[in-house]
This record gives C-alpha cells, sequence and structure tokens, in this order.
C-alpha cells in the first residue's frame, strides 16, 4: 500500500465538516424557539414603550404592548414568556404590598393576555424585591434594616403566587431566594384550588455582578446593603446541591439556575442530578456585554448570541430565558 493510499485517521473530524448541511446533519446540540424563554418588562400605563439604555432592544411596556409584542412573536414561533412587573416608587412600601393588587402591570398583562386568547405559556416571576421601597426580596426585621424577615416573607410570596393564578399565569417563578418559599408556594397555591400550577423555582441562583441592567430595568436596586445574605455565593462549588435538594422536596415542578453563561458547569451538575426540567438564565449583564463588543466591532452579534445560547443548551439547559429570544427567531431561521 503506498503512502497516499494509507488510512489517515486525523482526517476523520474534517469529513463531517464540510459543507454547512453535512454539518447541520451531524450536529447534536439544535436550538430552537421551542427552547427559549423572553423576559418581559411591564408597567402602568398606555402605549408605553421605553426603552432600558443599558440593554439595547429592551423596553419597559405598558400591558396593551406587551401583548402586541406576546401576539406577534408568537405568530413567529415563539411560545413561552416570563413577566417582570414595574411600579412607580410611590406605589412602592417596605413590604411590597402592590405586589399584591390584582390591578398591578403583571396582573393587568396576564389578563389581557387571556382576554386575546394567545395561546402561549406565561410565567411570572414571583418575588418582592421589584415592590419594595428598599428594594430587597422580602420584608425586612423591625429591628434589622438589612435583614430579611424570611418567614413573613413567606406568607406574602403565597399571596402573590395565588393572584398570579387567579389572573391567568400558567407557571409561576419564585426567585427571591428565600428558604421554604417552594413549599410555602406550593402549599397556599394547593389550597386555593390551584394544584395543578407548577412551580419554576430559581433554585440555584448566585449574587452576582451580572444583574446590574436588570435592576435599570426593573427598578429593584437595593436601597442599602446587599443581597448576599440570601443569594448563593459563587466561590461555592457544591452549595447547589443543598438548594436543589431542598426545592425538590418541598415540591418544585422546574429548577432554574441564574445567571447561566458564566455558570455552565453548575448547569451541567444540575441537569446530571435531576430528571426535572432545567431552566438556566442568561442575564442582563451577559446580554449587555455581547451587545457592548458588538457595537465596538469586536464580535459578530449574530454569532456571539447564537453560539453562547447553545452553549447553554449543550450544558444541560431544557429551557433558556433570554433576552435575546425575539431575535433568535430570526438568527435561526
Amino acid at each position: 500500500m503506498t503512502d497516499d493510499q494509507s488510512f489517515k485517521p486525523y482526517l476523520r473530524p474534517r469529513r463531517l465538516r464540510r459543507g454547512q448541511v453535512m454539518r447541520d446533519l451531524v450536529a447534536d446540540v439544535k436550538l430552537t424557539a421551542d427552547d427559549l424563554v423572553l423576559p418581559l418588562f411591564v408597567r402602568h400605563g398606555q402605549g408605553l414603550h421605553k426603552p432600558v439604555v443599558s440593554m439595547p432592544g429592551v423596553a419597559q411596556m405598558s400591558p396593551d404592548r406587551a401583548v402586541e409584542e406576546i401576539e406577534e412573536l408568537a405568530n413567529q414561533g415563539l411560545r413561552s414568556f416570563i413577566l417582570f412587573g414595574v411600579v412607580e416608587p410611590g406605589d412602592k412600601d417596605p413590604t411590597g404590598s402592590a405586589a399584591l393588587d390584582a390591578d398591578n402591570p403583571v396582573n393587568l398583562t396576564l389578563k389581557h393576555v387571556r382576554d386575546a386568547g394567545v395561546d402561549v405559556v406565561m410565567m411570572a416571576d414571583l418575588c418582592l424585591c421589584e415592590y419594595t421601597d428598599h428594594g430587597h426580596c422580602g420584608a425586612l426585621h423591625a429591628d434589622e434594616a438589612v435583614t430579611v424577615d424570611n418567614d413573613a416573607t413567606l406568607d406574602l410570596l403565597g399571596q402573590q403566587a395565588v393572584l398570579l393564578a387567579e389572573n391567568g399565569a400558567d407557571v409561576v417563578a419564585p426567585s427571591g431566594m428565600m428558604d421554604g418559599m417552594v413549599g410555602a408556594i406550593r402549599t397556599a397555591l394547593d389550597a386555593t384550588g390551584y394544584e395543578n400550577m407548577p412551580i419554576l423555582s430559581y433554585s440555584v441562583k448566585y449574587a452576582s455582578a451580572m444583574y446590574g441592567p436588570f435592576r435599570d430595568a426593573g427598578e429593584g436596586t437595593p436601597q442599602f446593603g446587599n443581597r448576599r445574605g440570601y443569594q448563593m455565593d459563587y466561590r461555592r462549588s457544591r452549595e447547589w446541591r443543598t438548594e436543589l435538594e431542598l426545592d425538590i422536596a418541598e415540591g418544585a415542578d422546574m429548577v432554574m439556575v441564574k445567571p447561566a453563561a458564566a455558570y455552565l458547569d453548575i448547569i451541567r451538575q444540575v441537569r446530571d442530578s435531576t430528571d426535572l426540567p432545567v431552566a438556566a438564565y442568561h442575564v442582563s449583564g451577559e446580554f449587555s456585554m455581547i451587545h457592548a463588543a458588538a457595537a465596538n466591532g469586536w464580535i459578530d452579534l449574530e454569532d456571539a448570541a447564537v453560539e453562547v445560547t447553545t452553549a447553554i443548551k449543550r450544558a444541560g439547559a431544557d429551557l433558556i430565558l433570554t433576552y435575546f429570544a425575539g431575535d433568535l427567531l430570526k438568527w435561526l431561521g
């Protein structure tokens, strides 16, 4: 046998990279619209579309505009959305009572979506940080201004969950990292006839520097202190298991890792440890950094966004919350 007829094993990988059709054929991770959940920020008003400066392409919207966007994207194939409420500073108080208002922006948007008959999954963030005047995720102890009263907050979260269910939410997503929150919410829902309401728990949520633009959009920045006492320390590589197991034991139907792009190792480990659907939140800072680099001509926006989102799925996420969801509909064809 001559040299040019000999077996060349080093060519094997490249044989399957020859041409886009071949590469598509053998790809084992394929991103689709069904993987995506689009976060939306809603606030009171009519015809309101207020861009968020730190998040290109993202805006606060009034319920009527949000419903229009949901309908338009649903017609293009996007079927899942999650709502975050934004309220005026004068409507905020120490316990976040606006979260329990049946006519707050989230509840109004849910009602309008249901009235419009749009066939989508509507998730609702379940937390008090956007409604409290101090910006923390629950009521505070009266004698300790920077310490969240965990147990008092659980009752409020249960009430908020029931109200969201009454107004048409398909999924409630508690994000405050309160101890026992899933059990309290499950109990409140079951006691009011919402046994079939799924809970998507932010089970593995880290105290991250990547949330800054979100706090601009949601207007829920802590007015003092920080959230490191109840969100997870990114320097601890095994703590995720404790939080995950507690939420599953309390009745979580789906679990989430947040942030996503910088935590692919955690997503993979969570995926390997449970059969429940795993969500990952590609957070605002990760989103805005890609936009900033693209605006400077350092990377291609579309290529970078598709690559990072695919990596999140490759790590094991079943659903991905991302502000790129609308653009990805176009980019994925």
